[in-house]
């Protein structure tokens, strides 16, 4: 076994994570491709995408179109967020980190400050679901729950990478076994309501289906990289690509096809207590599934406050030498945990309305980093990147990169009139007949606009200070500085 496959152990168990945000050299790379694939189907096959799937039906739509319409955004979004783990393995860094890349060393905190508040987002949606269920479990308060839940998350997110992929192996099989056994059950209540259910499906709601599932799997794009830097460098980008989205954007589907088919059969039981219902489907092992389905969403829960750690890390480190971060971390991860509980424990109303919003309002916001990531990625530099300059307040990527972050606001402000969300309906959304196409507007306009605004400056290079010559950081080599990047120095 060479070095970079090693997997240190203690006892038999994975060891604490000793890395934060700096580079994972090739000796300590290590994990094959398809565990992509059982990380993201674990993270996807969740209770929380179950009542995102549910939120479908509640806006109207009948079963077979609600299940199309997660079919289709699912697909869609998946493409985007598997694009984003490619460059796990290629650049060794967390996804946010390589924003700096775009915006600047300084200015690379504007979305990593916004992934904060979506990993705080999902932390509560999960809270949510998983604290009810809990409570009921245990027979406890349903602040106990959330506070009980979100320990274990937090243990698990201390502990960090290699147990989170650990568990997703172990949790896939799991959460296949459980889902097809309530697929299988559901499917047989459904004749008695299909004749009945939903509406008569119109674009503006089929529209604003599809939006609610591509959010879903775009909004997993900021934690994609965090999860595939420690394989191996010359990983193909085939593999890392198909396995991460045939895990995720069919572990999304599963997962909300049964939400869908869930609300269809008893849609106020599965907002009130969405585990407990789905549990109660087989009374005779109700308690064993409520605990297969809590242990299920352990995996997908602590990459909520392990990714926001990594996210907050980049707004504020500038380390390029490996440094333990094991007390850091866990000095975040408890306060993380103990702000999303008590959100979780304050929050009130319908709990498919919370998801929506929530849900909605991050595609809104993460859409346009994601085009111009993508886009300085894939089109502008072609995956060549001076990685000791993303540590370096003074190098060639400079401090601000004030175009894209101009360019980040003005297309938000473009989605604007096209939101279709209950607590805001643009103008255009309502000419539309209600049709949510925000996130193609702000998809284009980042996209397109960053093209043009590298174009115009170079590689977005013009008055960053940047320097001619490779700036490598003490401690860390340049690495994959390349044609498309020297070019425009």
């Amino acid at each position: 076994m060479t070095r970079g496959d090693a997997k240190p152990r203690v006892n038999g168990t994975p060891t604490l994570e000793h890395h934060g945000i700096e580079h994972i050299p090739a000796a300590e790379r290590h994990g094959k491709p398809w565990h992509q694939l059982t990380l993201w189907f674990s993270s996807n096959v969740t209770m929380t995408a179950v009542v995102t799937g549910a939120v479908a039906v509640a806006l109207g739509l009948d079963l077979k179109w609600a299940i199309a319409t997660i079919a289709i955004g699912n697909l869609v979004g998946g493409v985007f967020m598997a694009y984003h783990s490619v460059q796990g393995p290629e650049l060794g860094v967390p996804q946010m980190v390589q924003s700096r890349a775009q915006f600047g060393f300084f200015g690379g905190a504007l979305p990593s400050f916004i992934v904060v508040l979506m990993y705080l987002g999902f932390t509560v949606e999960g809270s949510l679901v998983g604290g009810e269920a809990l409570a009921g479990w245990l027979g406890v308060s349903k602040a106990l729950g959330i506070v009980i839940f979100g320990a274990a998350h937090g243990l698990v997110a201390l502990v960090g990478y290699k147990l989170i992929h650990s568990m997703a192996r172990y949790i896939t099989v799991v959460s296949a076994i459980v889902f097809l056994a309530l697929f299988v059950q559901l499917a047989t209540h459904l004749p008695q309501h299909l004749p009945n259910s939903g509406s008569p499906a119109t674009a503006g709601t089929v529209m604003l289906a599809i939006s609610i599932s591509i959010s879903w799997q775009v909004t997993w794009a900021p934690y994609v990289s965090d999860y595939s830097r420690y394989l191996p460098e010359d990983t193909p980008r085939k593999a890392t690509f198909w396995y991460t989205y045939l895990g995720s954007a069919v572990g999304g589907s599963i997962a909300m096809a049964i939400g869908a088919m869930a609300a269809d059969v008893n849609s106020n039981a599965l907002n009130t207590d969405a585990i407990g219902f789905l549990a109660h489907r087989f009374p005779a092992i109700s308690g064993l599934l409520v605990f297969a389905l809590l242990v299920i969403s352990i995996p997908s829960g602590a990459e909520g406050p392990y990714g926001a750690f990594l996210s907050t890390l980049s707004i504020f480190s500038r380390r390029t030498e490996p440094r333990s971060p094991v007390l850091g971390r866990a000095l975040f991860v408890i306060g993380f945990t103990v702000v999303g509980a008590v959100l979780a424990i304050l929050s009130s109303g319908s709990m498919l309305n919370t998801f929506t919003n929530i849900t909605l309002f991050l595609l809104y916001l993460l859409v346009p980093w994601t085009a111009i990531n993508l886009t300085d990625y894939y089109v502008v530099r072609r995956g060549h990147y001076d990685v000791s300059a993303l540590f370096d307040p003074n190098g060639r990527y400079g401090r601000w990169n004030w175009g894209a972050m101009l360019l980040y606001v003005v297309s938000f402000a473009a989605e604007v009139p096209f939101i279709n969300s209950s607590l805001y309906v643009g103008p255009l959304a309502n000419l539309l007949g209600g049709a949510d196409i925000a996130w193609l507007i702000g998809l284009a306009v980042g996209g397109f606009g960053y093209y043009a605004l590298a174009r115009q400056t170079h590689l977005c290079t013009a008055g960053t200070g940047v320097q001619t010559a490779t700036e490598t950081a003490p401690g860390l080599p340049a690495r994959h500085t390349g044609p498309a990047e020297a070019s425009s120095r």
